[in-house]
């Protein structure tokens, strides 16, 4: 066979191969229980970080990033940076942001003690600082030109006119969110996924922080984003991923197998899977256009629909409405009007059987909360997309939490159960950014899969640790 006749054949194979390849990777759930005293600790810290991360996402700039959450609500993955020797790094998932970050040494983090940091700051030595003239610069600033980038490197005027600054670095970029900060610089190195490497990836390495002693890995749309520059080598791959969250129910004991994370899509000519899962279509968001924003026509409590303001149903031009559907964020965050419809419509059917635990709300930061006696029935959930009129209903340990309270007095404990949705306030507040939240507490128990290349979200009810033994064994 001609040389030139086996290259070709060669790379056939090889592009036919990796076009059908899927990456399989391990999610870890980040609860820990010795930071937590009690359920409540646990639920209280959870649903006060949902909500600044919600009304973060209303003041954002594009200066800052989403927030990470505490342990106790987030999942991690892990990767190796370079080959001599490789580095493990391990990062919550966000989908919620475009930039993967981590620190770096020397790394000083100011205001940390007692904050778990997933990692130890990476050896750069070896990595390549980005071009102030790279898109990926600009990307990083967003509001600057790549002149203005360079022109902050201090490459000069005539080497700016004739775009050949290629030697001068990304400036520093700051990034900044509810409770915490960073300064970072941009870098490329080899990055190790399973058996796949990825060189010259992009990253963000801090060498200084506030409050924020890990990282993270943004899966959001945007240029920095793993998904994104996995897309540059293989768009299969990079178009589409998808998750399967283990349900945890905070229990640190349920919580031992992994979640799986699928980058890419298996072969199927059936087209059974797009059958099996609820699609829906992604709505753009100018103002945030790294979000997976969706829209949500309602809600059903039983057999009565709750419907959704309009607002929810799509964005407008300044960014205002839609869902988000946010790895990052634990529980479902929902305008106030219709979060008090919702839970007004769940109390009816519950709270004339059950007493209200109001001091059980008072410590978790969760509403309505009842003291259960005996068997107790629950209405079903059902979450109404205003794209495609598709709906998910939800598994009950998805939206209503049993957990045993302490008791007080001469009570001995006593079990009670809340509703995991959260009220984010009033709309009037919520302009300049998503009105609704899907949380990663409401997506346990789903595939959920981020379709690029179609523009859509979509959810199927699985065994997430089946799902996970299952493709682990095709894999090996």
């Amino acid at each position: 066979m001609s040389s030139p006749m086996f290259l070709a054949l060669f790379c056939f194979v090889l592009c036919f191969s990796l076009s059908f390849q899927i990456i399989l990777l391990p999610l870890t759930h980040s609860i820990s229980k010795t930071r937590f005293n009690s359920t409540h600790h646990l639920l209280k810290s959870t649903s006060t970080r949902s909500t600044k991360r919600f009304h973060h996402q209303h003041n954002n700039h594009r200066t800052q990033v989403s927030l990470p959450l505490s342990p106790g609500s987030d999942y991690t993955l892990s990767f190796n940076l370079g080959s001599h020797p490789p580095q493990l790094i391990t990062l919550y998932m966000d989908t919620g942001s475009d930039l993967v970050w981590f620190p770096c040494s020397p790394f000083e983090c100011i205001l940390c003690e007692g904050k778990p940091q997933t990692t130890k700051p990476a050896n750069i030595t070896k990595a390549h600082p980005v071009s102030c003239q790279s898109p990926a610069c600009s990307a990083s600033h967003a509001t600057l030109s790549s002149s203005n980038l360079c022109a902050i490197s201090r490459c000069p005027l005539d080497f700016i006119e004739t775009s050949d600054c290629s030697s001068f670095s990304c400036p520093p970029f700051y990034y900044a969110y509810g409770d915490g900060s960073f300064v970072a610089n941009l870098y490329r190195h080899t990055l190790s996924l399973s058996s796949l490497l990825l060189n010259n990836f992009t990253f963000g390495c801090a060498h200084t922080a506030l409050a924020e002693p890990t990282g993270v890995a943004g899966f959001g749309r945007g240029i920095l984003s793993l998904p994104a520059q996995l897309s540059t080598l293989s768009p299969h791959l990079g178009n589409r991923f998808s998750y399967c969250l283990v349900s945890h129910s905070f229990d640190g004991d349920r919580v031992k197998q992994p979640s799986p994370l699928i980058l890419g899509r298996q072969d199927t000519t059936t087209g059974e899977e797009d059958i099996e899962f609820a699609y829906t279509s992604m709505l753009s968001n100018p103002k945030h256009p790294y979000y997976y924003c969706v829209g949500l026509a309602g809600i059903s409590v039983g057999k009565k629909t709750v419907p959704a303001p309009e607002t929810l149903k799509r964005v407008d031009e300044k960014g205002n409405g839609g869902m988000v559907v946010d790895s990052g964020t634990t529980f479902t965050m929902l305008p106030e009007s219709f979060y008090n419809a919702v839970v007004t419509e769940f109390d009816k059917r519950v709270g004339r059987v059950h007493k209200r635990a109001s001091e059980v709300e008072t410590k978790t930061g969760l509403a309505p909360c009842y003291y259960l006696n005996g068997f107790s029935q629950i209405p079903t959930m059902t979450l109404h997309f205003a794209g495609n009129n598709s709906g998910v209903v939800l598994p009950r340990k998805n939206y209503f939490y049993e957990f045993l309270d302490g008791g007080d007095g001469g009570r001995g404990k006593r079990t009670v159960g809340c509703v995991m949705l959260m009220n984010g306030g009033d709309e009037t507040e919520l302009d300049g950014g998503p009105g609704a939240t899907l949380g990663n507490y409401q997506q346990q128990g789903f595939e959920v899969v981020y379709d690029l290349a179609k523009e859509r979200v979509g959810f199927a009810k699985k065994e997430c640790a089946l799902l996970w033994d299952s493709l682990n064994s095709e894999k090996n």
